[in-house]
């Protein structure tokens, strides 16, 4: 097989597994230190411990390799179990609970996610074209499904502007969390982010965000009896 710029890929195997770990490493922490833009292939090999041209071998361009870091970082990110609540068969309410707390879950799962986030405040300013196909490939998806789930909870159509604000505010209380953890260490140094605590947050901004969706449902509830009666 070979490589974009035409040559001769490595064979795989684990030699070069292991190489495409240590530059997917190098590349997280860089890309999350100083961005996609200002990062350069040269300190990400010199990072990694490997021949400058090893990341044309394995990943053809550095644009590929931003791409692959950040759906690496999205796994370790705890996706999956994220996508696994949300797919269960169960009450909305309790599908809501769950995936806030996995989400959360993934705040303690290491310093991989910290990077993630910080890949993502980088990319607030100068986006580029990598996350808009992780967007598309990955987030958009559990995106519809939480807008699905508040249509569930207020009686409204997913799509509908309502149940679209209501998604976004109880995503905010969760990513929160994610984004403003060290900030949130110097205002509540008590506040150890551990995993019973993380549990104990996810319990709070569900039960919270279940009281303002239950209110939104009986005014819908309402709004619908009233237009009912007119007619």
């Amino acid at each position: 097989m070979r490589a974009k710029n035409g040559a001769t890929r490595p064979a795989h195997g684990p030699a070069a597994e292991d190489t495409r770990a240590k530059l997917l490493d190098a590349a997280a922490e860089i890309f999350a230190d100083v961005g996609y833009h200002r990062a350069t292939i040269r300190e990400i090999c010199a990072r990694a411990g490997v021949n400058g041209a090893l990341v044309n071998y394995h990943f053809g361009d550095k644009l590929e390799l931003y791409a692959q870091t950040l759906e690496r970082l999205v796994s370790v990110a705890r996706i999956d179990a994220v996508r696994a609540a949300l797919n269960q068969k169960a009450p909305p309410e309790t599908i809501l609970r769950e995936a806030i707390r996995a989400r959360l879950r993934g705040v303690a799962a290491g310093d991989q996610s910290g990077w993630l986030f910080r890949i993502v405040a980088h990319e607030m300013t100068q986006p580029t074209p990598a996350m808009t196909r992780v967007v598309n490939s990955v987030l958009r998806p559990l995106y519809n499904q939480v807008y699905e789930i508040a249509g569930a909870l207020i009686g409204l159509p997913a799509a509908d502007e309502q149940t679209r604000l209501c998604a976004h505010s109880v995503m905010g209380q969760v990513i929160i969390y994610a984004f403003a953890g060290p900030v949130l260490a110097r205002l509540w140094p008590d506040m150890q982010m551990t995993p019973e605590n993380l549990d104990r947050i996810a319990n709070h901004i569900t039960d919270f965000s279940l009281a303002y969706l239950r209110q939104v449902r009986g005014a819908q509830q309402l709004a619908a009896k009233a237009a009912s009666m007119r007619n």
